[in-house]
């Protein structure tokens, strides 16, 4: 069992990530991509991932990354800084500039259940050269295994968060972090996460904690093993049908882009899918007008009901209304 300790500052300072963070979803599909779990939702993503990187002469270069990252267990907490919040270039730059004593710590962790190749040794010594070489590793993978999907991806977290925000609003905080997982417990003053893979404490000091909705965690909620590390609690969110391809598809990608707007146009009508797709990002009620080939009547209706359904947001500037997408819209544009 995970046990977390909240002082009442670590209360006011417990915050979700702004969106799925790249970094954590790269890192633990690699776990889900090489484990023995039979998720229907992934299993086509499993399979395509896997052919694409057989495939590909740099395939190789990825040696060191995946013995980072075992199927099972301990992977070393350099590769999930927490700088990655702020996006995918910024969790590398981290990666790189890892401290060589953070290095060597980590990965004589990881040698004690695991067998890593000789490359590992230059990079517990911090070499640049060997740094270098994993982070592009990380991005090649992320362009074979996660871009091709990321707005799935993006719904679902975002999804998520408009979730737990309702959660917050009508449980306060301890309804939200017991809605995190089913083995999610709280405790007067600490939180329990049952059926956790070893028995430890972690006591967030006045620091607060952030916590990632996650895409590919899978089975119970991730912190990371150093308590000395800013305090990052993963968890898992609904995949929302995952990336399983519609029938008759046959490339390792989502469904197409085309077929995605179809579906939506039937589901809401094509003028309302494009009023939808115009404010991707952000668009005012002349602009949709003349986009759309519309009168400015008819855009401020179906504007007004797409925010009734909490798709939109729409905020008056002077004598323009922009409106742009809520989390729930932008997770239906994407799905």
């Amino acid at each position: 069992m995970l046990t977390i300790h909240f002082s009442r500052h670590d209360i006011l300072r417990t915050r979700i990530a702004p969106t799925a963070d790249p970094v954590w979803e790269l890192v633990l599909s690699l776990h889900l991509l090489r484990g023995r779990g039979g998720d229907p939702l992934l299993a086509h993503w499993r399979q395509g991932v896997a052919r694409e990187l057989r495939r590909d002469v740099a395939s190789e270069r990825l040696r060191l990354l995946l013995a980072l990252s075992p199927p099972r267990g301990y992977f070393p907490d350099f590769l999930t800084p927490y700088d990655s919040v702020e996006g995918f270039e910024a969790g590398l730059a981290a990666v790189r500039s890892t401290p060589a004593a953070r290095l060597h710590q980590d990965l004589t962790v990881l040698a004690g259940a695991n067998a890593l190749p000789s490359s590992a040794a230059a990079l517990a010594r911090g070499e640049p050269e060997v740094l270098r070489h994993l982070t592009d590793s990380m991005a090649h993978y992320r362009s074979v295994a996660l871009e091709p999907f990321w707005g799935r991806i993006r719904a679902a977290v975002e999804a998520d968060r408009t979730r737990r925000a309702r959660v917050l609003l009508d449980g306060g905080m301890e309804g939200l972090l017991t809605s995190l997982h089913p083995t999610v417990r709280w405790e007067s003053d600490r939180l329990e996460i049952h059926d956790y893979p070893t028995s430890r404490e972690l006591r967030l000091n006045d620091r607060g904690l952030l916590l990632v909705p996650s895409f590919f965690c899978a089975r119970t909620p991730v912190a990371l093993l150093d308590p000395a590390l800013p305090p990052v609690l993963v968890y898992p969110v609904d995949r929302l049908g995952g990336l399983a391809p519609t029938a008759g598809a046959g490339s390792i990608g989502p469904v197409g882009e085309e077929a995605g707007r179809e579906a939506l146009a039937a589901l809401i009508g094509r003028t309302r899918a494009a009023v939808l797709e115009a404010s991707d990002d952000g668009c005012t009620t002349g602009e949709m007008s003349r986009r759309l080939a519309i009168s400015a009547a008819a855009a401020s209706q179906h504007t007004a009901v797409l925010r009734k359904a909490g798709l939109l947001v729409s905020q008056r500037d002077r004598n323009r209304v922009l409106h742009t997408l809520t989390p729930l819209g932008r997770a239906m544009l994407d799905a």
